[in-house]
């Protein structure tokens, strides 16, 4: 059975901040969902908060 994947991406649309606060919004959310995997695909200068504000949750990261 293939896996569901919700994924987006927001373009150059968020600051490191704003970044940081996404994710820290949308992880207890998501917790617990694990009949999907959950990507933000993130530009380069989002890239590092995102990947660090993503540990320990089952968000995961990509790069556009």
């Amino acid at each position: 059975m293939r896996r569901t994947v919700i994924a987006g991406n927001w373009k150059m649309n968020m600051t490191p901040s704003e970044t940081k606060n996404f994710i820290n919004e949308l992880a207890p959310m998501v917790k617990g969902l694990d009949k999907c995997d959950i990507v933000l695909c993130v530009p380069y200068v989002d890239l590092a908060t995102a990947i660090e504000c993503a540990k320990g949750t089952n968000i995961h990261i990509g790069a556009e």
